[in-house]
């Protein structure tokens, strides 16, 4: 089956409300366009073809780079996008192989060049879709706005082209929405808390108190670490996580002058929820590889797992004993 070859719309405020609310994780699924083959301007036979997600956000922001006709092709990435989904394997050589026969690719354009985002590079081999369409592959530069320059120099990428950087402004973009995935399951556990607290005769002071410890660690986590993301020690980001973590935990001890089981119970389990939140920041960034990841998880998710459930233990025992 061909995909049918779409006119790209133009940019509009609603797309880019729909972007910022996709950021804070507020109808992200649904931030999708269909998966095919789109036209920039009015390409022809010798112009370049793209290749990016169908998330919207990177579709977006290809077709408002490009001023050039241009054919782009959208892999069906379930809405993820580029860098995520190359490490999931939805950015990848099958993908792109299906969608360029589905599409017509070769009955449109007389050359065999696709270009493909830098960083879905880990996701494609580049000498199967050759094989599989006769399309060759070439890896544009990690920036969008480099594309034009790019393309008229002959896909020639310099080594600044190259270079892939993560900058504060990029890293808080993201913490949004991390900091609302956490927030789900806070509230699940503030409900538990209240619960408790209120079963034991204790007021709505006494829920703040137990629970804003718990919610500066989710802070911590998702927002603080990413933000020093390059200053703080350790190259691990559970170890990263642990140390602002355990600085919190610290901080928590003394402003509340708990007893010392309580205290034990903070050092132990806050570190613990800014570490889990902090690896699983991983999954958005260039800083670490899917292998690095990998490797984490299985270093530190079992002590992580055992630290907080001896913080709750402690807070258990502690609340039997008042």
């Amino acid at each position: 089956m061909i995909e049918p070859v779409l006119e790209a719309p133009p940019s509009a405020a609603w797309d880019r409300v729909r972007g910022v609310l996709s950021r804070w994780g507020l109808g992200r699924d649904r931030y999708t366009v269909k998966p095919g083959l789109y036209s920039l301007g009015s390409p022809g036979p010798d112009s370049p073809v793209l290749v990016t997600a169908n998330y919207k956000l990177s579709f977006d922001t290809v077709r408002r780079a490009m001023s050039r006709p241009t054919w782009l092709v959208v892999l069906d990435t379930a809405g993820i996008n580029v860098w995520c989904a190359a490490g999931k394997g939805a950015f990848g050589t099958d993908e792109l192989v299906i969608r360029v026969r589905s599409v017509g690719l070769a009955d449109k354009v007389r050359h065999r060049t696709l270009i493909l985002p830098q960083l879905g590079a880990v996701g494609v081999s580049g000498f199967e879709v050759t094989k599989r369409t006769g399309f060759k592959v070439a890896y544009g530069p990690v920036r969008i706005e480099d594309l034009p320059a790019f393309l008229d120099s002959g896909m020639e990428a310099t080594p600044e082209m190259r270079r892939v950087r993560f900058p504060l402004s990029e890293r808080l973009m993201l913490a949004p929405l991390e900091f609302l995935q956490a927030m789900r399951f806070f509230a699940i556990i503030l409900g538990v808390v209240a619960a408790w607290t209120l079963v034991r005769g204790g007021s709505a002071l006494d829920i703040l108190s137990a629970a804003w410890p718990l919610f500066g660690s989710v802070v911590v986590g998702t927002v603080v670490v990413p933000a020093l993301l390059p200053w703080i020690p350790f190259r691990a980001f559970a170890l990263k996580g642990w140390l602002a973590g355990l600085a919190w935990a610290a901080l928590v001890c003394r402003l509340k002058s708990s007893v010392p089981l309580m205290s034990a119970a903070q050092l132990l389990l806050l570190p613990a929820v800014s570490a889990f939140l902090t690896l699983n920041f991983t999954g958005t960034t260039t800083f670490t590889s899917q292998n690095g990841v990998n490797k984490e998880i299985g270093l530190f998710a079992r002590p992580m797992a055992i630290s907080a459930l001896a913080g709750l233990i402690l807070i258990v025992v502690h609340g039997a004993r008042g």
